[in-house]
């Protein structure tokens, strides 16, 4: 294997969260299922931004997210997303840069505006997310960097960009370029409806060569269609050579063949879950791009989930992050 540039480069939605902290009679009010991700059209967009309270907004993406908080955590970073030539598309793009990550894709000219990911935050830290894709749908297998793709250690895939037709082409083409390298290819399952939608599909990406999967209890189970995450977990071994099972307080699972390798959660007091599994997967990537042992990755990806989660937003501060990896 010839040496890497980057430790890691992710393909995902290009995303700016609007985030606000709201009650459970406001989720009722609209028809949302409580810690669920919906998809949504534009007008809804446009509706639902104009009833939530007032928050906050800054790029983001569970794959972005992953790649900024790994680049927050030292590791060599590069995105793929595709944006609108607009205000947001902007914003996002300056603030991945300005944490470091490389970000090569051009903006989309015409066509739909910037995704949005309407994120709401209850009492108890559960986030509902309505996602607006926009632009983010437009990617496609010409978005590519197969340069920055050969020369990562790890690329990682997002289950949430599997809807269009062209994303899974690119998918499929970047995962082609990657393994051709000698590099890992990484996929997250995102979200247990995404997987009910593309059950098949993930299975045949898994099955061409995914080395790492990324998933929660509901999500796992969801896959291989189990009642329970044992079953679940044997499943994965036999699908896949490594996989990192979160479950919430109870910590994570590494399943690789027979062996299992668990690590407990990192208590902290939880403010908002959003982004807890994306800085997960980037604790593990970025340990495990420097060679670290699996149960230190788990460690160090617990570590951060927790610094995730004990602030608002998906991403713990740069000065918290530079703080793990002391």
């Amino acid at each position: 294997m010839t040496a890497t540039r980057l430790d890691l480069i992710g393909i995902g939605n290009a995303i700016v969260d609007v985030l606000a902290r709201t009650d459970d009679a406001f989720l009722d009010r609209h028809d949302m299922r409580k810690g669920s991700m919906a998809l949504i059209d534009a007008g809804m967009a446009e509706r639902l931004y104009a009833a939530m309270p007032a928050g906050q907004e800054a790029s983001g993406g569970s794959v972005a997210n992953s790649c900024a908080v790994a680049a927050g955590l030292g590791a060599r970073v590069a995105f793929l997303g595709k944006v609108a030539d607009d205000q947001l598309g902007a914003v996002f793009a300056h603030d991945m840069r300005a944490m470091g990550v490389y970000y090569p894709t051009e903006p989309l000219a015409g066509g739909d505006p910037t995704a949005r990911c309407l994120i709401l935050v209850t009492p108890d830290g559960q986030r509902t997310m309505n996602t607006y894709l926009g632009a983010g749908g437009a990617f496609g297998p010409d978005d590519l960097d197969a340069g920055a793709i050969r020369s990562a250690a790890i690329l990682y895939l997002e289950g949430y960009l599997f809807d269009p037709p062209a994303a899974q082409e690119a998918f499929r083409e970047a995962a082609r370029i990657a393994r051709a390298a000698g590099r890992l290819v990484a996929l997250s399952l995102s979200d247990p409806f995404c997987v009910d939608r593309h059950r098949a599909g993930f299975l045949d990406l898994i099955a061409e060569g995914v080395d790492i999967l990324f998933a929660n209890e509901a999500e796992i189970r969801a896959l291989f269609e189990r009642n329970d995450f044992e079953s679940a977990a044997d499943a994965a071994a036999r699908s896949v050579p490594l996989a990192a099972l979160t479950r919430s307080e109870m910590g994570s699972v590494i399943v690789e063949g027979v062996t299992r390798h668990r690590a407990d959660a990192v208590l902290t007091d939880v403010v908002d879950t959003t982004g807890a599994g994306d800085a997960y997967a980037a604790g593990f990537m970025v340990a495990l791009s420097r060679g670290e042992s699996l149960p230190a990755c788990a460690a160090l990806a617990s570590r951060t989930a927790s610094a995730a989660i004990a602030r608002i937003g998906a991403r713990p501060d740069a000065a918290t992050l530079a703080a793990l990896m002391r």
